[in-house]
């Protein structure tokens, strides 16, 4: 099962517990009115905002926090395309019997990191690719050590590698950097109460209101949607792929 099919499956299924709950509040609702008819809302008002704030302020907080993800992974592939690219310009200043073994091996290590990134959401096939990566890092790191030992451009050539190699290992815990399963648990649930709370508010119309009910469904059930899929950029259909073009572009200027 795709991450969009599980994500929509769960948004899917959230939207139909909240109708369910939100029905089974009004009964609820109706039963305690015929029992109590003065005192069956009394102070329910104070717990039905409070709750109601609480979702809120969740969904506020994971959907911020999502989207400043989003932003952030985009930036940072940005950052990498200019860290090699500055890193490949600098090849320049190494002495001319090591400049094209290096250039090779810069462009396979740029294949390597787009390769990683294109074979998600298969994790064992860019963990492969991010391994290998690794494996060209260390090359390049070592021939540039080798090829610039007593020489002052080694302060000018190997600064812009350690960049290359630290935005590198920047991204890939950008990637992993996720709020903690509890939290989405969290509000879920509080989403299912807030469905049985409005279900018993509602139990004073003598009728059904299905559009209310649909609307509030599914406005809280899209928006743990959207955040799930802002969340994990490269799995749904809100994704950072097209930024990949940057890079995309600067493997093509590596003659």
């Amino acid at each position: 099962m795709t991450f969009t099919i599980g994500a929509a499956l769960l948004a899917l299924g959230l939207f139909a517990a909240m109708l369910i709950l939100q029905e089974l509040g009004r009964r609820f609702a109706l039963r305690r009115a015929r029992r109590d008819p003065e005192g069956a809302r009394a102070g329910a008002g104070v717990v039905d905002a409070a709750i109601f704030a609480l979702l809120g302020l969740l969904i506020a907080f994971t959907f911020s926090g999502a989207a400043s993800r989003f932003d952030e992974r985009r930036k940072l592939i940005v950052d990498e395309a200019n860290a090699i690219g500055t890193a490949y310009l600098r090849i320049d200043l190494l002495p001319a019997v090591a400049q094209g073994e290096m250039r090779e091996n810069f462009r396979r290590y740029l294949d390597a990191r787009l390769a990683a990134y294109r074979a998600l959401p298969d994790r064992e096939a860019a963990n492969a690719d991010l391994a290998r990566a690794t494996r060209l890092q260390q090359e390049i790191w070592t021939k540039a050590v080798a090829a610039t030992t007593g020489s002052p451009t080694a302060v000018l050539v190997l600064p812009a590698l350690n960049q290359m190699i630290d935005i590198a290992s920047t991204r890939t815990m950008a990637r992993q950097a996720h709020p903690p399963a509890i939290i989405f648990v969290l509000l879920c649930g509080l989403a299912l109460l807030g469905a049985l709370l409005a279900g018993d508010a509602m139990a004073a119309a003598k009728k059904r209101d299905w559009v209310h009910m649909a609307a509030y469904a599914f406005a809280v059930a899209g928006a743990v949607y959207v955040i799930l899929d802002l969340e994990f950029p490269r799995l749904g259909f809100i994704r950072v792929d097209s930024f990949d073009a940057v890079l995309v572009e600067l493997r093509a200027s590596m003659k």
